[in-house]
């Protein structure tokens, strides 16, 4: 039943109760029927199904069967590395997991824990929970409405509803029905949500909805959604399974040709386990969870909070922002940024004072505490906040114009009219909508008031919300007092201006988003004029092609006809928590990537299911950032650019240290399986692999997750996150440099053998490794030179490889190292011999990006988003 359409007496006979409310062992009854009013949480994983679900991933099965094969063969050595790592990798996992989403504790937080109710017709005391439908609660200003209700009676009474609704003024709430028609949230002036709080007035009420059942259990129905995956993960669940795959195949193709070929059992397993664990880069999961570790530990010190590690690479996919409006893109916080004064009116016993500051300081209820700061509402603050910074203080004011009676606003008369002790008589100060005004003026005020008009609207329609004041003199306060004998025959004053404004690092925010290739969208519960006068001044709207949208005009498009308008509305408002989940649905199914911003408990929904959702951290709810995978510490819009500036980078890095594992990884199986079809010897053995894959590709990988940002990092188009790991010839590249390092390492073992020189596989061993080091080097810029870049702007990378040839060094000639890695001592020749051979792969891979710069090509991510003017190519299939 729509309770906001229907007069309050139907709602009682609809819900079969009455303004004394409902007796005991009905509201037993109900409470048994439609449940405890608090909201319900999807089952949470126990602390063993977590574990378990760290060892499900296809790479983890393949390297504990490898383990298990190990020991059997007597390779234990092995198995206890590949068994650290699997524990390294689930206990990362675990740890995550177990720290994952809270939101609905923080719903259930937002309710009070008692109401208070008519039950037998007398007020008492019950548990939140306890409410049913149809209890009549009774409220008061500091309250939180405990269910969503319609109103009985209410008395001067305002509601918060900006958590709900992100709408920034109080509502003014009515006990009158509704005309037909569709409202949002926010429109519905006559009915209260759970979670929301009172701020004035006083008010009793029928319960409509409870638990649930409510607005507030709607949202925490959307938020019980899975976790959204990221990109990142996308490409690795993919990459580990291909990968997985192509170990079994390989190491099975190995085993097969070998068994034909009539050689032992034994020694062919072994090697197949060499080759599957040459083709899985172990050391791959823990570089990326470290390195988004280490850039989310940056991105603390950039004011930003990373909840969700995954969330750092999603940055540099976004491609559209979609932003709550208050508290975000504004201060939250109602202005008057202008005054329009009537010229020459000048009221007796005013002095020399200015009329209309003094109206804004004595027609309010705004005060301050003993710590100075204002309380009450938002628009009534501004303006008291506006003459006190004028010195036209409230206190002092009403010190020498003490208030002698008031008449409250009411949405009727859509006034408020105060009186004040004056010397020469009594002021009457009255101030509401200019409209209503108008017919309140003086006979000799009412050939100005079409120029008033004109003046008033022109401000509306650049989205200021405009409250008009009014005066007169009387001799003595009247014995009736009425509208009717006080709010007549009133000389206009002027009005004020307000505005929630705009934040000035929001402006230059949007204008770097824009730049990188992000576009915002504002999305919030407020007035259309409102939020298109802040777009327009941030500069989210900029041209006559970007259009608006409220939540009925939404309401009214069916799929195809947003579908075909999504890419160019700018702003959306009055819009209700379900429709932010449709606008983000609507273009991730445009091939978008979507982040969203919010502070509110209405974009909880949206944040949880965006691609990434980031929440304010100082002015938003804890619901939001439950919900969210990043939090803004300083509520500050201009931070996320920093974030996206950070999340690219690491991006980056992270497909540095992939091309630098992979290309390791094929060097590797191909010495593996290539050698015995040349009638050699296995090159290596799985120590040596497993020395290879954690150590030599493990430390400088590490060290790339600090390589600074290249140059064009925000001025290039955001990552296409459909794009595959080996996309922009990354798998050609991969491909090309692991047969290189491959054929070095078996040319090496040829050349040492075929001199009957006793250290053959330690030589082979060394240059594989020493070929890793170089490419770590020579990959850390996809077309800059490592000589232009400097050796000292990364240093941990410099380190690492000097760390690594330090370790590889110790193994090869401390005698304990020698029997527990099965390597020999090198000559200084031989050695020089094998770092000679392997600085081929730094040296390719240079001569590689000379030629790329000569051509003029970088490599760059391909666009996503068209230029201005172009349609938005349609993106590939996703394929890994």
């Amino acid at each position: 039943m729509d309770y906001h359409l229907p007069p309050v007496a139907d709602v009682a006979a609809a819900l079969a109760t009455s303004p004394a409310g409902l007796d005991a062992a009905t509201a037993g009854q109900r409470l048994a029927e439609h449940g405890p009013n608090q909201l319900t949480g999807s089952q949470q994983k126990t602390v063993w199904q977590l574990l378990l679900h760290q060892l499900a991933d296809v790479m983890i099965l393949v390297l504990l069967a490898a383990a298990g094969v190990s020991v059997l063969i007597g390779e234990a050595k092995s198995a206890y590395v590949i068994l650290a790592i699997v524990g390294l990798n689930a206990v990362i996992g675990f740890v995550q997991e177990y720290r994952a989403d809270k939101a609905m504790e923080a719903l259930q937080k937002m309710a009070a824990s008692h109401a208070q109710v008519l039950r037998d017709g007398q007020p008492q005391q019950v548990l939140t929970a306890e409410l049913v439908p149809g209890d009549v609660v009774l409220l008061e200003a500091g309250n939180v409405i405990p269910a969503d209700v319609s109103f009985l009676e209410t008395f001067t009474l305002k509601v918060d509803e900006s958590s709900l609704t992100g709408e920034s003024n109080n509502v003014e709430k009515t006990v009158e029905a509704l005309p037909p028609g569709d409202y949002s949230l926010g429109d519905r002036v006559n009915l209260g949500y759970k979670g929301t709080s009172v701020t004035n007035g006083r008010a009793t009420a029928y319960v409509v909805a409870t638990g649930m059942r409510t607005e507030l259990g709607k949202i925490a129905a959307l938020i019980q959604t899975a976790e959204v995956v990221t990109p990142l993960q996308k490409r690795l669940g993919t990459l580990g399974k291909r990968l997985s795959v192509a170990a079994l195949v390989v190491g099975a193709l190995f085993f097969a040709v070998g068994w034909l070929r009539g050689e032992p059992w034994e020694s062919l397993l072994l090697v197949a386990i060499s080759l599957a664990i040459a083709a899985l880069p172990e050391a791959l999961p823990a570089l990326v969870t470290v390195s988004l570790a280490l850039g989310a530990g940056r991105l603390m010190q950039s004011h930003a909070l990373i909840r969700k590690l995954p969330a750092v690479e999603t940055l540099g996919s976004v491609t559209y922002i979609c932003t709550d409006k208050t508290g975000t893109l504004t201060l939250n916080q109602m202005t008057v940024e202008d005054l329009y004064e009537v010229p020459a009116v000048a009221l007796p016993g005013l002095a020399d004072r200015n009329a209309l500051l003094v109206a804004l300081a004595l027609n309010t209820d705004a005060a301050r505490d003993p710590e100075n700061n204002w309380l009450g509402d938002s628009t009534e603050v501004a303006l008291a906040r506006y003459a006190a910074d004028k010195d036209y203080d409230r206190t002092g004011l009403e010190a020498q114009f003490p208030r002698l009676a008031e008449l409250p606003f009411d949405s009727e008369r859509r006034c408020m009219t105060t009186l004040h002790q004056t010397p020469k008589g009594v002021l009457v100060l009255t101030k509401g909508a200019a409209g209503s005004l108008y017919k309140q003026l003086a006979a000799s005020q009412q050939a100005g008031i079409a120029d008033l008009r004109r003046r008033v609207d022109a401000q509306a329609a650049q989205g200021y919300r405009v409250l008009a004041y009014g005066a007169k003199m009387l001799p003595e306060l009247p014995a009736d007092l009425t509208p009717a004998t006080v709010e007549t025959d009133l000389t206009f004053l002027g009005f004020a201006s307000l505005i929630d404004p705009p934040r000035e690092e929001a402006r230059q925010a949007v204008a770097e988003c824009k730049t990188a290739g992000i576009i915002p969208v504002m999305i919030t519960g407020d007035h259309k004029l409102t939020a298109k006068a802040i777009a327009e001044k941030l500069g989210i709207i900029s041209s006559e092609e970007e259009l608006v949208l409220t939540g009925p005009e939404l309401t009214a498009l069916d799929e195809a006809a947003f579908a075909a308008v999504v890419e160019k509305v700018r702003v959306y408002a009055r819009v209700d928590p379900a429709q932010k989940l449709r606008i983000i649905s609507a273009l991730q199914a445009r091939h978008q990537f979507v982040a969203m911003t919010g502070d509110g408990v209405n974009d909880a929904p949206a944040l949880k299911n965006a691609d990434i959702g980031i929440a304010m951290g100082i002015n938003g709810t804890e619901v939001a950032k439950e919900a969210a995978a990043m939090i803004l510490l300083d509520d500050n819009f201009a931070t996320i650019v920093e974030a996206v500036r950070h999340g690219r980078r690491i991006y980056d890095n992270i497909l540095k240290f992939i091309r630098y594992l992979l290309a390791g990884s094929v060097g590797e199986i191909t010495a593996l399986f290539c050698a015995p079809f040349f009638g050699l010897p296995v090159p290596l053995l799985a120590i040596h692999i497993l020395w290879i894959n954690l150590i030599t590709d493990g430390l400088p990988g590490l060290a790339l997750a600090y390589e600074p940002s290249e140059k064009s990092t925000m001025q290039r188009p955001p990552i296409n996150p459909r794009q595959t790991i080996f996309a922009d010839g990354l798998g050609w590249f991969i491909l090309a440099v692991g047969l290189l390092v491959g054929a070095l390492t078996i040319g090496m073992q040829t050349w040492a053998i075929g001199r009957g020189l006793p250290h053959w596989q330690t030589m082979a061993f060394t240059v594989l490794c020493f070929s890793q080091l170089g490419l770590a080097l020579a990959i850390r810029s996809g077309h800059e030179s490592i000589f232009s870049l400097g050796l000292l702007t990364n240093k941990p990378m410099l380190g690492a490889v000097l760390l690594t040839v330090g370790l590889h060094l110790i193994i090869i000639y401390v005698p304990f190292c020698n029997e527990l890695f099965s390597t020999q001592p090198l000559t200084v020749a031989e050695l020089g011999i094998a770092a000679t051979m392997a600085s081929v792969v730094f040296w390719a891979v240079e001569i590689r990006k000379f030629i790329i710069r000569r051509r003029g090509v970088a490599l760059e991510p391909q666009p996503l988003v068209a230029p201005a003017g172009k349609a938005t190519p349609a993106a590939p299939a996703y394929a890994g």
